[in-house]
């Protein structure tokens, strides 16, 4: 059996990582810390960094989407974890960064983790996606909504009068009503 075998933890900040790796092999967890930064350049480094000490597993820790990008630059050449922020509170004590990636390391080797699903990058684009495509028809619902009450306030019935206030003969009408025209055009009624 090999004597090596090195796993990374990283508590994950907006602006700066905090790295701890160790050789979970050894008797005793001796870690080596860094910090980085969160620029594509600086994630480059710590790719190349982890690669130069042999890591096999990396275990991130994020409360917020700042995960994102380190996962992405990460993929593909290390284990990747994504560890839930509250199941790796430490006891009550002064909070430090590099503390808290150990602690990381130490939980996952103990399986005492609870770790976030991750799906592949092609379930990940499909899940952006749809997700978009949901929420840009919720968006496109909402204004139509907000654009009937407006004119209804206005005393002005056009939802009576086309199906689609957004439809075509919708956006027409909205144009000539904006530019001040107060009844067909003469070339309408032809």
């Amino acid at each position: 059996m090999d004597a090596t075998y090195y796993v990374a933890g990283i508590d994950v900040h907006k602006i700066m990582l905090a790295v701890v790796v160790a050789n979970v092999r050894e008797r005793e967890l001796r870690f080596e810390c860094r910090r980085f930064g969160t620029t594509v350049s600086e994630l480059q480094n710590l790719a190349t960094w982890l690669r130069e000490r042999a890591v096999q597993e990396v275990v991130m820790e994020s409360t917020a989407q700042y995960w994102k990008p380190v996962w992405l630059a990460l993929e593909g050449q290390f284990q990747l974890w994504l560890a839930q922020a509250r199941s790796n509170r430490g006891p009550r004590r002064r909070k430090t960064d590099f503390r808290d990636a150990k602690h990381c390391v130490s939980r996952l080797l103990s399986d005492d983790l609870r770790l976030s699903y991750v799906p592949d990058p092609e379930q990940r684009f499909w899940r952006t996606l749809t997700r978009t495509r949901y929420q840009l028809t919720r968006d496109r619902v909402r204004l139509q909504s907000q654009l009937e009450g407006l004119l209804e306030e206005c005393q002005i019935k056009l939802s009576s009068v086309v199906s689609d206030l957004l439809g075509a003969s919708g956006q027409r009408i909205l144009r000539a009503i904006a530019t001040g025209e107060n009844g067909p055009s003469p070339a309408a009624s032809i």
